[in-house]
Parts: structure tokens; C-alpha cells; sequence
């Protein structure tokens, strides 16, 4: 198989990448965009092993531990594809984006000790009189070395510590996304000491220092002593983020992993993965963007912990009992039954109960009583972007029912009912209050409804750590408990 060809299947393979990303912009083509990203991947896969056996002259004794990569790596993530639950999608993807940034590591660091074997270009050093060596080798106190030029020392050097800062801030991110597992030191809220930022500040010159001090010498121990700053950084980087930002880690983590792939593979002149780390890089950046601009916040700011710790503080401190108006399911539903017009708001505790297939089976019954039923969408609802999409995708709940927060928000003043299920902050009023740690940030306007139905399981605050003035309004009425129970009871009542 010539260059050629392998050149011409790599571009088929990154054709259907684009094409991936495109389908999966929209549920209605989210299907399609999946089975181009699993054929592009098939093929990138079949040729570099094609590739492999080629140039080790139809041995590749090596390819028996890619094979096993293959089969374990692919049978588990099967496995995790059918058996992950919507509460657990989010940590799944940060610990998806751990082992792409711990592959980057790894390689650079197999690259580094021997660059010969990943086809890096040895340049030229001064061999040792008298030694028969390799072109491109020399004896160096005893050991045969190759020198790896400075083009490629930038770009392992870029790649390993984009690839660390990835792993050990994904490590940190499932933590807190997590709800299940006892992360309790990071989970939820931000960790915050003094001199933080400055610390921070340090460690990332000395981690460029070090890259740059291993490209002049092609130093090891730079090398190596780079690699545990920027792993030591991963974790200060992101502990001291709140919950509340935690969607715009996600999609910043998603870029980085692909920064770090593209990164590796300008060392090993593979166009493959530069353009799936491209892709993967730039679309987890606009990702982040797009995130940032949804909580009116800026990326910077997100980065350094911008809020979270005024929200934290308020929520651990002691707080003031305040009379609700609650009722039952049956009250709800009476509310429901009489309405022209409900919009649905889903949040995280939806998830959390699973009750996503309930609340497609009430909308249908509101439906066939002559109620128009919608779902608003905010981007950053559930603890990943997406979340609410993805939920709702799973109980084929029809696309033309769910509107985005721009588009639905303009409807809320004339909706007889606005419904949340399990959703907090993406819904708190305080957001439009100077001073508060969530100023700024877009919601939903589910307060200006005639009237407002909440489903909580109590008064806990949300992932932000801040109360909601929209429970205490007098036009809310709270209906505590499972919102899967809760919800079916609803549908029951309607009958």
C-alpha cells in the first residue's frame, strides 16, 4: 500500500469527521453524524494497522497489543454506551477526555525515548570516532541516542503537557460532576486557598521554562519535571471551579484533549490525527465559547474560578426558614388540565429520577386534553452541554416541542403554566440581581408565567449554592418529592 493511498484513506476518514460534527449539531441528524464518526474511525483504524504491518515487512509482532487495545478499549466503551444512565453521562465524558490527554502523554513520552520507531527524522549529530553507528545515531556515554529535531521536541513537548493538564483536570471535573462516587474534597464546591492564582501563575512559567529547556538540551529530567508541573497543574486549574461552571469545563476539557491529540500528531507526521485533534480542538473551544456567552460570563474568568465561591459560602452558611405554597400531584394536575398553554423546564433532578419517559407520557395526555405543551431548553441545564437535549432525545419526545432558551423565553409571559422538573439555578431570578455571584447570567424566565408548578425533592439550593426566589413567589406551587413519581402521579390524575 503506498503513501499515497494511506494519504487518500486519511482524508476519506477526516471527510466523515466533518461530516460527524455537522449531523451531530441537531437531533435530527444526530443519528447520521454518529455513523459517519464510527466510519471515518473504522477506516483511520484498519488503514494505520495496514500501515503498521507494512512497515515492520509483514511482521508487526507489536500488532497483537494494538489488537488488544482495540478489543479492550472498544468492548468497554460498548459496554458503557449501553449501560450509562443520563445522571452519569457527564462524568463519563470527563473521564473520556482523561484517557485521551493520559494516549497523548504516553505516546509523547514513547516518542521521546524512542523517536526512531514512531518515523521521526533523526537530525544529524556528532558520531563517535571509531563507532559504527546508525545514520542519524551516535554513542553517547555508552548509549546509542537519537536526537529528535527542535520542530518536533515543540510539539512533543506542547502535546505531553496539554495531554496532563487534560488528564488531571478530567480527573478532578468527574469528581465533581460526580454524584455517585465519594469524591467529597472536590465535589460540587469550589476548592479556594490564598495565593492560588499566583501559584498557578508560577507553576505554568516553570512548566514553559522546562519545555523550552528540554527542546535547547533535549533534556529527560526537563522533560519528565515539565510533565509533573503540568499534571499538578491540571488539578489546581480546576478545583477551584464551581459547580455551576462545570458544563464550560466540560466542553474546555473537550478541546484541550483535542489540542493534545493534534499536538502528537505533528511529532509522528500523522495527518489523521491532526485533523481529528483539530476538529475535536477548535469545536470543544466554540463549545466553551458558547457556553461562557449563555452564562454571560467570560472564559477567562471561568478559568481563574470566576464564581462559585460566594455561592458556596452562602449556601454552607445558615440559612432562613421561608413559608412555601405546596400541593400535591393532584393539585398540579388540576392546575395542568385547565391551562391552554405549558411549557416544560427540565433540569438535572430529572435525570436523576430517570423520569424523562414520565414526563413524554404526561405532555401526550396535556396534548390530547387540547393543551399546547413545549420544552425550554437552557444550554447549560444538567451538569454537561447537551444534557437536556440528550435526556429528552433518549424518551423520543418530538423535536418540534423543544425550543432553545432564545427562542422560548419570549413565550413565557403568555404560558398559563410553567412546569420545572428538578431544574434550579437555569431558572433563579437572581440572576438579574446586582451583587449576586450569578448576575448576568441568561435564564429562563419561567417567573413571568401566569402560574408556576416546581417538582423538587426539598429546598435544597442548586449546583450554584444559591437560594431561589421564584419558590417563595406567590403564583408557585411547590409539589416535593421524585419527580418520576411525582410526574406519573400527575398523568394518572389527568385521566
Amino acid at each position: 500500500m503506498s503513501m499515497n493511498v494511506v494519504t487518500l484513506l486519511y482524508l476519506i476518514a477526516s471527510v466523515c469527521f466533518i461530516q460527524a460534527l455537522k449531523g451531530l449539531s441537531h437531533p435530527t441528524t444526530s443519528i447520521r453524524g454518529n455513523i459517519f464518526g464510527m466510519v471515518g474511525m473504522a477506516i483511520a483504524m484498519l488503514t494505520t494497522a495496514a500501515l503498521i504491518v507494512q512497515l515492520s515487512g509483514g511482521k508487526a509482532m507489536g500488532m497483537a497489543w494494538v489488537l488488544l487495545g482495540v478489543v479492550v478499549g472498544g468492548g468497554y466503551g460498548a459496554y458503557r454506551a449501553k449501560t450509562v444512565e443520563m445522571t452519569q453521562m457527564p462524568e463519563l465524558v470527563a473521564f473520556f477526555h482523561s484517557m485521551i490527554g493520559l494516549a497523548a502523554v504516553f505516546i509523547a513520552v514513547a516518542a521521546v525515548v524512542e523517536p526512531w520507531a514512531f518515523g521521526i527524522t533523526p537530525a544529524p549529530v556528532a558520531a563517535a570516532v571509531g563507532v559504527n553507528t546508525p545514520e542519524g545515531a551516535a554513542v553517547i556515554d555508552g548509549f546509542l541516542r537519537y536526537a529528535i529535531p527542535a520542530g518536533n521536541r515543540l510539539e512533543l513537548f506542547l502535546g505531553a503537557a496539554i495531554g496532563a493538564i487534560t488528564f488531571s483536570g478530567s480527573v478532578i471535573a468527574f469528581g465533581k460532576l460526580s454524584g455517585k462516587y465519594k469524591f467529597r474534597l472536590f465535589q460540587g464546591a469550589p476548592v479556594q486557598f490564598k495565593g492560588q492564582h499566583m501559584l498557578n501563575l508560577v507553576l505554568g512559567l516553570l512548566t514553559i521554562g522546562l519545555g523550552l529547556v528540554y527542546m535547547a538540551t533535549e533534556s529527560w529530567a526537563a522533560f519528565l519535571a515539565m510533565l509533573l508541573l503540568a499534571f499538578v497543574m491540571g488539578v489546581l486549574i480546576i478545583i477551584p471551579i464551581g459547580g455551576a461552571d462545570m458544563p464550560v469545563v466540560v466542553s474546555m476539557l473537550n478541546s484541550y484533549s483535542g489540542w493534545a491529540a493534534a499536538g502528537i500528531g505533528f511529532s509522528l507526521n500523522n495527518a489523521m490525527l491532526i485533523v481529528a485533534g483539530s476538529l475535536v480542538g477548535s469545536s470543544g473551544a466554540i463549545l466553551s465559547y458558547i457556553m461562557c456567552k449563555a452564562m454571560n460570563r467570560s472564559f477567562f474568568n471561568v478559568i481563574l474560578g470566576g464564581f462559585g465561591g460566594e455561592a458556596a459560602s452562602a449556601a454552607t452558611g445558615a440559612k432562613e426558614q421561608r413559608p412555601v405554597k405546596s400541593g400535591s400531584a393532584d393539585d398540579a394536575a388540576f392546575v395542568l388540565s385547565n391551562a391552554e398553554t405549558v411549557i416544560i423546564v427540565p433540569g438535572y433532578g430529572l435525570a436523576v429520577a430517570r423520569a424523562q419517559h414520565a414526563v413524554k407520557e404526561l405532555a401526550a395526555k396535556l396534548t390530547e386534553h387540547g393543551v399546547t405543551v413545549k420544552y425550554a431548553i437552557h444550554p447549560v441545564a444538567g451538569r454537561m452541554p447537551g444534557h437536556m437535549n440528550v435526556l429528552l432525545a433518549e424518551a423520543e419526545v418530538p423535536y418540534d416541542q423543544v425550543f432553545e432558551m432564545e427562542d422560548i423565553n419570549g413565550e413565557f409571559g403568555q404560558a398559563d403554566v410553567a412546569i420545572i422538573l428538578g431544574a434550579n439555578d437555569v431558572v433563579n431570578p437572581a440572576a438579574l440581581q446586582k451583587g449576586t455571584p450569578i448576575y448576568g447570567m441568561p435564564i429562563l424566565e419561567a417567573y413571568k408565567a401566569k402560574t408556576v408548578i416546581v417538582n423538587k425533592r426539598s429546598m435544597a439550593a442548586g449546583y450554584a449554592g444559591l437560594d431561589n426566589e421564584l419558590f417563595y413567589m406567590d403564583k408557585t406551587m411547590m409539589v416535593f418529592g421524585d419527580a418520576k413519581k411525582v410526574v406519573e402521579d400527575m398523568a394518572k390524575a389527568i385521566e
